[in-house]
């Protein structure tokens, strides 16, 4: 069997594997179900009463779905680097040694796992956000363009989230990067109007990756005005996939070849 064939077959095995084992974590199960259904009521329910829009004019439901699909995509794939963490430190990477497999496809086995997982939480999230009052305008084209800019951001965090598992040296450590991407939103134009925010900060929500994803994500959903919003969110999510994935295939093999 050809050396492309027999990568793929490897990476769908270690795909079921994660998969698998996700479900097999009741506990985990349980929070990446109930996680973005409890975001989206807490931002709907808890702060939208409270929360003007700004000149945008948007409902507050309309105005935060799509940083709330942004945070419940993000954090459970920034979780892949303790997943990889633990691979790393625990001892499954010496049974991989023995095995004929291109050190490629472990990394990557996490990070497709990673995609088919969060892209469901996010899912869950709309639905949730649906049930709350959510009322889209998109069209068939555009539901298209959002499954693919939701599906690209998990995968360019899943990366990034690959990368840190494999620089840092144990679960803790890899745990702290879910932290900072749950806390990205927060600095963007996704809960707030970025306007509102003091100088420095509202300089940094307009230059960050999550605000042009968001911003693309919202007109979208809400036949909006685009401006040059998504050639903005596209440039930062190709680029943080094309150099990532480089980076943690070299990292991988630095690793396991040092005994990890």
């Amino acid at each position: 069997m050809s050396a492309p064939f027999t990568a793929a077959g490897d990476l769908r095995r270690l795909v079921v594997r994660d998969l698998r084992r996700e479900l097999r974590v009741l506990d985990g199960l349980i929070v990446n179900t109930a996680l973005p259904v409890m975001i989206m009521v807490l931002f709907v329910y808890v702060f939208g009463g409270a929360i003007t829009t700004g000149s945008s004019g948007l409902d507050y439901i309309d105005f935060v779905v799509p940083a709330v699909l942004l945070m419940s995509g993000g954090y459970g794939a920034a979780l892949t680097a303790v997943t990889i963490s633990g691979d790393m430190t625990g001892g499954m990477i010496d049974r991989f040694r023995t095995l004929p497999i291109s050190g490629w496809v472990v990394p990557a086995g996490h990070v497709v796992a990673s995609v088919i997982r969060n892209v469901a939480s996010c899912a869950i999230a709309l639905a949730a956000a649906l049930l709350l009052g959510f009322r889209p305008h998109a069209t068939p084209a555009d539901w298209a363009l959002v499954l693919a800019l939701v599906t690209g951001y998990v995968l360019a965090m899943s990366v990034l989230a690959a990368i840190w598992g494999l620089l840092v040296r144990s679960s803790q450590a890899a745990g702290a990067f879910s932290f900072v991407v749950l806390f990205l939103p927060y600095l963007s134009d996704g809960i707030v109007p970025a306007e509102t925010m003091p100088g420095v900060l509202r300089d940094f929500a307009y230059n960050q990756p999550s605000t042009p994803i968001i911003e693309t994500m919202r007109a979208l959903l809400l036949d909006l005005p685009m401006g040059s919003s998504g050639a903005v969110a596209a440039a930062w999510l190709g680029g943080a996939v094309v150099l990532g994935l480089p980076v943690a295939a070299v990292l991988f093999r630095r690793r396991t070849a040092s005994g990890g």
